[in-house]
């Protein structure tokens, strides 16, 4: 098979709820991300970081330590999210006796400070509660929950679009030189441009608009985002329910415009899907489980997304 440079994805949600868990799925996690690179692909790999990064604010913020912004606490969770992939990624590629440099990068993306989304926060951040629990936390700090796909409340914060992956101009030769990157972390450090200098903001970014950054400026041939169903349903969970497979950009605007996808959950995937997709004829936007990752890539599941 023809090598391509594939950007996946994977979910914060999916890393588990505490670092011993975490470790542990990663772990099973590396095993079809190596799939690929066995294969001859050049592969770069970004998470999601909502779950932890809330997490680590909400430690700081019920403790007796000094104030923790929620920047710093993102550059937290990329490093230890960072550390578990890039350890269990070399582990898996040793023992198949391929010997890979594998690293993590620490990467800031650049926001726009007149993005609506500081206006609207959205992105869910921490655990998920009650109703009760979450009306007692809000009363008590002044945090917007919301609900969140039907699986409870959680605080949502605000998640404006990146612009740009500072770091992104070091990726390249790396991958050059047969490293297997991991970076955008979250969607990236969420920062401000002032003057020279580049300033942290209370934000998180949407993995998957993260992932469509870093495809974008790497100009990848595949952008992959992992979910927990090997394919895009529409009328999800109706009688006329219908999974898809292979969609043009314009069906899945479409779609889009039906309101089939929910704002908590498929929603911002096929966004980011469309809008990869959507500049060049080459690329391809794949939605698919992680375990079905290998056979997407070579079209035999998951849902594609083509000019």
């Amino acid at each position: 098979m023809e090598k391509k440079r594939i950007v996946v994805a994977l979910g914060g949600n999916a890393l588990g709820k505490t670092a011993t868990e975490q470790r542990d799925i990663v772990r099973e996690s590396a095993k079809p991300i190596v799939d690929l690179i066995e294969q001859g692909h050049e592969v770069v790999i970004t998470h999601g970081n909502g779950p932890q990064v809330g997490i680590i604010k909400l430690a700081f913020d019920t403790s007796d330590l000094p104030e923790m912004p929620f920047p710093e606490c993102g550059a937290m969770s990329q490093g230890y999210i960072g550390y578990h992939l890039q350890q269990a990624v070399r582990d898996e590629l040793n023992a198949r006796g391929i010997y890979r440099p594998v690293v993590s990068l620490i990467t800031q993306s650049i926001v726009d400070k007149n993005d609506p989304a500081f206006k609207n926060p959205t992105k869910p951040v921490g655990l998920f509660y009650s109703k009760e629990e979450a009306d007692k936390i809000a009363a008590e700090t002044g945090w917007v929950f919301m609900e969140d796909a039907g699986r409870g409340y959680r605080r949502v914060v605000p998640s404006p679009r990146p612009q740009e992956i500072v770091e992104g101009d070091v990726i390249p030769p790396l991958l050059e030189a047969g490293v297997i990157v991991i970076n955008a972390g979250g969607g990236g450090i969420p920062v401000l441009r002032e003057g020279d200098q580049l300033v942290g903001v209370d934000a998180v970014i949407d993995k998957d608009f993260g992932a469509l950054c870093e495809a974008d400026q790497l100009d990848a041939d595949f952008l992959v985002i992992l979910t927990e169903v090997d394919k895009v349903a529409i009328n999800f969970n109706k009688p006329n329910e219908k999974w898809l497979d292979k969609c043009t950009v314009d069906e899945m605007k479409q779609y889009l415009e039906e309101g089939h996808f929910s704002a908590g959950s498929m929603l911002p995937k096929v966004e980011a899907c469309i809008a990869f997709a959507e500049k060049d004829p080459k690329r391809t936007s794949l939605i698919t489980s992680l375990e079905k990752a290998g056979d997407g890539i070579k079209g035999l599941t998951g849902t594609q997304i083509r000019l």
